[in-house]
Order: C-alpha cells, then sequence, then structure tokens
C-alpha cells in the first residue's frame, strides 16, 4: 500500500464530515464567495473582473458538485455555472493540458513546415 493510499483511508471519514458540514452551509459559502470576489474586484478596481468571476463560478460549481457528490437527484447534463454576477460561464468540456516539455523545463522545438 503506498503513501497515497494511506492518505485516502485516512481521510476519507472526514470528506463526508465536511461535505454534511458544507451542504448544510451552502448558503453562507456562496454569500462569502460573493461577498470576497466583490472585495477584491473592488480592491483591483475591475482590472480583473472576469476573472473574479470565472474564478467566484469555478469555486460554486465545485462547491456544489462536492457537497452534492452522493445525490441521486438526475444530472443537469452540463449545464451552465452561475457566476458571481449571476451571469452563466459554459461548462468546460475537456481538460487542457500544457505541451510537452524535456527535463529542462523548456518545449520541443516546433517541426519546419512541410510542403
Amino acid at each position: 500500500m503506498g503513501l497515497m493510499d494511506n492518505v485516502k483511508a485516512k481521510l476519507g471519514p472526514a470528506k463526508g464530515k465536511v461535505s454534511d458540514l458544507a451542504q448544510r452551509h451552502e448558503g453562507k459559502i456562496h454569500h462569502g464567495l460573493d461577498k470576497a470576489a466583490q472585495a477584491v474586484d473592488k480592491r483591483t478596481k475591475g482590472k480583473y473582473s472576469d476573472r473574479i468571476q470565472s474564478g467566484t463560478g469555478r469555486a460554486k460549481g465545485a462547491m456544489v458538485r462536492f457537497t452534492h457528490h452522493g445525490d441521486t437527484a438526475p444530472d443537469t447534463g452540463g449545464t451552465a455555472t452561475p457566476g458571481a454576477d449571476g451571469t452563466t460561464t459554459p461548462p468546460r468540456t475537456g481538460r487542457r493540458t500544457a505541451p510537452p516539455r524535456d527535463a529542462g523545463g523548456t518545449p520541443p522545438p516546433e517541426a519546419p513546415p512541410t510542403s
């Protein structure tokens, strides 16, 4: 049994407890995310509003997935996630991956175009 298996085994019961607490206080958590987003947006004078809204929407989406992971409710089919200002962000369709890099951390050279 590896280290990660041991960690997962020890944290398994805690995840259920945290999920239950988060589910009971979901409204307060969403409100706190909105307040934090507004505070950061105000401090940055709106310069990063789109990123703040995106991050808030993703945090809320993760929160919903975490708190409702065991529910038997029907799947929404990838519906949009509401953002901090009420607008929706479309669901992500795939996972973005970084280009491969060598051991030194530099990407491989581009191949010359073929004609």
